[in-house]
């Protein structure tokens, strides 16, 4: 049983918009084909965090293995054991989003002895998922003997060289949406690096939370406290790129760069601003090592792209800099404008990344142990 993390990036109909975490469960995969092991898949799937058929993804999996990937409807109970039983040695059945049954969140031990029973040995190989006490990430190690994925064994090896010794200076670049889980880890991240630039809706929940973007309330006030902006490791975003918060109707006609401070009730920042992007840019020309998660803006939106652009460009330029990225949308900006192979490392894992460079212990890679 090989825990994947298909949870990609899908238009309407299924069409998949970046299957680079699909490609990097296929060295495992093909590898248990030659020792003629019988397969079974399990990961998630989640379009705006409500779960989706992992259906579609069968056929792009036959493409990437060039050989029948059989779909099972579920992933517990009697007809899926029967079904499983059927297996030949190298077939592979990929079985239904795990997150249909709300006992995999919640780490239910039962849930996770019923995934167990299906298999004899547990591989994972879903390093992005393995910083969630989930049921098939935890729990399904306790009942089978357990073992690391290749591409998870890559991960920890590189990541860990990374947090153990790193090149200085040492800059990190946190951008993306997902500011409560992000700004927990950036807190171990600050001792780290030399330098922590800050973009997107985390630059902008920190300016909310510090006062210097008046009437707004964020969730996240007690994480925001503790960063010290007198630190001058912090360096926030100074201006931005502007619209109404609505992108729709007028505020397609409506656009301006401005100041922070300038900032009125009816508008959002979508980007980080010119003067911010010479500010960020200087300090990754003198980078040994450079840590990106998470887009600095709304890269998807042309009008909104050239933070992320800018950026990305400034650290591939960094010719003598060793560099990793990480995340779902991180990786998708980066496949935009075709700069992925300048990289040294692209983890599967933003959230995942960021908690383990800063020192925390992944609950999925403590479960193989």
């Amino acid at each position: 049983m090989v825990r994947c993390d298909f949870n990609v990036p899908l238009f309407k109909g299924g069409l998949i918009l970046d299957d680079f975490r699909i490609k990097a469960s296929i060295p495992t995969i093909e590898y248990l084909i030659r020792e003629k092991a019988k397969i079974i898949l399990i990961s998630h799937l989640e379009v705006n965090e409500t779960p989706e058929s992992l259906k579609s993804l069968s056929k792009k999996l036959e493409e990437l293995l060039r050989r029948k990937v059989k779909f099972l409807p579920d992933c517990i109970g009697k007809k899926i054991q029967k079904e499983i039983e059927k297996l030949k040695e190298g077939e592979i059945v990929l079985l239904e989003n795990l997150r249909f049954y709300k006992e995999e969140k919640e780490n239910d031990e039962d849930f996770a002895k019923k995934l167990s029973q299906l298999a004899e040995i547990f591989v994972n190989e879903a390093f992005s998922c393995s910083h969630r006490e989930h049921a098939s990430i935890v729990g399904i190690p306790k009942f089978l003997p357990s073992a690391a994925g290749l591409a998870l064994a890559k991960e920890i090896k590189i990541l860990s060289q990374i947090l153990e010794n790193p090149k200085r200076p040492f800059v990190a670049i946190v951008g993306g949406i997902k500011a409560e889980t992000k700004l927990k880890a950036i807190l171990n991240l600050l001792q780290k690096v030399d330098h922590l630039l800050f973009g997107s809706k985390i630059g902008e929940a920190i300016l909310i939370g510090k006062k210097i973007i008046l009437g707004r309330e964020i969730e996240v006030k007690e994480l925001v406290e503790k960063i010290d902006l007198t630190n001058p490791k912090v360096h926030l975003p100074i201006d931005g790129e502007i619209s109404l918060k609505d992108l729709g109707g007028e505020s397609e006609e409506y656009f301006r760069s401005g100041a922070i401070g300038t900032l009125k009730k009816d508008e959002d920042i979508y980007d980080i601003g010119p003067e911010t992007i010479k500010i960020f840019k200087e300090i990754i020309k003198g980078a040994k090592t450079i840590l990106w998660s998470g887009p600095l803006g709304m890269y998807e939106d042309k009008r909104f792209e050239n933070g992320t652009k800018e950026i990305l460009d400034a650290i591939v330029r960094n010719y003598s800099a060793f560099k990793i990225a990480g995340g779902g949308d991180t990786i998708s900006s980066i496949n935009k404008f075709g700069l992925l192979d300048k990289f040294d490392h692209i983890s599967t894992g933003g959230g995942a990344m960021l908690e383990f460079l800063s020192g925390k212990k992944l609950p999925g890679i403590e479960a193989l142990k």
